[in-house]
């Protein structure tokens, strides 16, 4: 599952307006010696830095998580909880719209240097258009830089978006635990950036081996790397970003004391095996905020939901979230001794998403470069998917009163939502109208079958019958639905866009911030993997990263989602139905969250039975 990347700037945990930065005071440790607990997530773990586009995914966030820390979290309500434990910020000006970020004393990485601003500009200049000037060679099959002249940040950063819009270099406090930023124009979500990720001074460590060493390496370390941004020493940066885009991709175990394992949180990673799972050990030196109850967690990929439940019966995992089939859903509710679980909607939702620009049905260029012709064909084959039939039989099971979602920039319910489905198009698509599709094909010239080819997971036992409901309606209306399906899908949607024409999968949202669509959709955004252009889709998006006024960006969301619709790009299908299952024999204090990371979000709270 992709993991939705947010405008650049803004981090996988968002924070809210914190004040009154101080000195946070050590806490006992909790730590129960001995203990441990294995869990399971849906994909494998590859990567410590996910601010990287290439490891920007839900499963590296979920391990991160735990490992790195940040100025707030959601909770279970999806509610902003100030992490104060950590460090605060406040907005000093509305004019120019000026924000102060400051980590506390005494929170560390954990080689015991002191997390700091340091750490924060690296985090600007990563994802920023203005700490640039070189060029990257990305890898088709992974999206991972695997060459680079000068600097570059594989981050996705675009020009004017997010805290790009910060372009005057931030500066620091002359205890350099404090940022301050001023952005060029009013942003919208500026509350929901959280300038840190990887350590500063490890990064350079890693970027010039040897030479940081020493009782001062990493304090120098650090102000060299403060210097060459100010500066912009693209020589000096050239190197550290490329560290950054390659240091921190690992699926095996680096060296012991590798910078690249640096934890400024509750656990460091300390074990790990490729494609199949991380073990995390409780950070002895942590003591700024709430106590891990466990010593060790080790999270295992287990893709499919009912080997999942299987291993969870057996005893192999004591916490369990996937993708529910109906039989699961059943196996649940008739009861399994000593698992307990619990169902909520969850931030994620399925959509179908078409290629434009790949030479396929559904780029202009085919037909000659007949705009018109591409968008009937699209049109046509929308027409022609069973949403409604694929909420019946797949997702009702799970949640009874589940339903068609008709809009792709909110979840159903919302006021956006509710606007968005009144211009949108996209309740006209909740059954299959065959006869109006052959006569969208007939009218634009297209006698022969046409040749769509899905994309989408090939170990997700519910898109697969996704698939299987849809294929037959298709191929009625003049489709032929080709099973495109893969085990490397996410890595496929951009760096094999000629192999598919239409994808099948997830959006993840991060947070409640409004800005977080654009990079989907945008000319050029970094989740458009399409060619998707468009200005009547690109103008409201853009306008509403500087539209501080909540109703008109709302207004501003509808404007865009009626664009997108009237241009058959997307559609979406349903929200996903959650379940997490945990033995309670094992474990207390665990509790699902719909955004990321979804329930790792409170695993300081999880408990040793035995202990109690």
């Amino acid at each position: 599952m992709k993991i939705k990347r947010l405008a650049a700037g803004v981090a996988l945990v968002a924070t809210g307006a914190l004040v009154l930065a101080g000195c946070t005071p050590p806490r006992e440790s909790e730590v129960v010696e001995g203990t441990k607990i294995t869990v399971a997530m849906n994909d494998v773990y590859s990567g410590y830095n996910t601010l990287l586009t290439n490891l920007n995914s839900l499963y590296n966030a979920q391990v991160v998580y735990m490992a790195q820390d940040t100025f707030a979290y959601y909770n279970d309500k999806s509610e902003l909880v100030k992490n104060t434990d950590f460090g605060t910020y406040e907005k000093t000006s509305d004019d120019p719209l000026t924000v102060k970020y400051t980590i506390n004393s005494g929170v560390k990485w954990s080689d015991g240097t002191q997390v700091d601003a340091a750490d924060m500009l690296l985090y600007w200049a990563a994802v920023t258009t203005h700490a640039t000037n070189g060029e990257a060679t990305v890898d088709e099959e992974t999206g991972a830089v695997t060459d680079q002249t000068g600097t570059v940040w594989n981050t996705g950063a675009a020009e004017g978006i997010g805290f790009d819009l910060v372009s005057k270099t931030p500066t620091l406090s002359d205890d350099n635990r404090s940022m301050t930023v001023v952005y060029d124009k009013p942003y919208a979500d500026w509350e929901l950036v959280s300038p840190i990720g990887v350590s500063g001074h490890g990064t350079v460590e890693l970027a010039f081996p040897d030479k940081y060493t020493g009782d001062d390496g990493a304090k120098t370390a650090k102000a060299d790397l403060i210097k060459a941004i100010q500066d912009q020493d693209f020589d000096f940066l050239g190197p550290v970003s490329k560290a950054f885009n390659t240091g921190y991709t690992f699926n095996t175990m680096p060296e012991e004391g590798s910078p690249a394992l640096l934890s400024n949180y509750a656990y460091t990673i300390t074990d790990m095996k490729a494609d199949e799972y991380v073990t995390l050990t409780a950070n002895p030196d942590y003591t700024w905020g709430p106590s891990p109850k466990f010593e060790s967690i080790t999270v295992r990929a287990v893709p499919d939901s009912q080997a999942q439940l299987t291993a969870l019966q057996n005893g192999d995992i004591q916490i369990a979230s996937g993708q529910p089939t109906p039989d699961i859903a059943t196996a649940l509710a008739n009861g399994i001794p000593n698992v307990a679980y619990e169902g909520a909607s969850e931030s994620s939702f399925e959509h179908i998403d078409l290629q434009v620009t790949n030479g396929g049905p559904f780029d202009p260029a085919t037909y000659g470069g007949d705009a018109d012709k591409a968008l009937a064909v699209r049109k046509a084959l929308f027409m022609t998917i069973p949403r409604q039939d694929i909420i019946d039989k797949l997702v009702k099971p799970l949640q009874d009163n589940a339903e068609v979602m008709n809009t792709l920039v909110s979840f159903p319910g919302t006021d956006v939502a509710n606007e968005a489905a009144k211009v949108n198009g996209y309740p006209d698509l909740e059954v299959p109208d065959v006869a109006g599709a052959k006569q969208v094909l007939a009218d634009a010239g297209i006698t022969t079958p046409v040749d769509v080819r899905l994309l989408f997971s090939q170990t997700n036992e519910r898109r697969n019958s996704e698939y299987t409901l849809w294929a037959p309606i298709a191929a009625e209306a003049g489709f032929n639905l080709i099973n495109a399906s893969s085990t490397t899908w996410s890595s496929d949607l951009d760096t094999k866009q000629t192999s598919y024409d239409a994808a099948l999968f997830a959006w993840i949202l991060n947070n409640t911030g409004r800005t977080q669509n654009a990079p989907n959709y945008i000319t050029g955004g970094a989740n458009n993997y399409y060619g998707w252009s468009a200005d009547s889709v690109d103008e409201p998006f853009k306008a509403i990263d500087t539209e501080t006024d909540g109703a008109k960006a709302d207004e501003l969301l509808v404007q865009a989602e009626k664009a997108i619709g009237e241009q058959y790009w997307s559609v979406p299908v349903f929200q996903f139905p959650g379940i997490t299952a945990w033995d309670e024999s094992k474990v207390s204090g665990v509790t699902a969250s719909p955004l990321t990371p979804q329930y790792f979000w409170n695993f300081w709270e999880w408990t040793p039975v035995a202990a109690g």
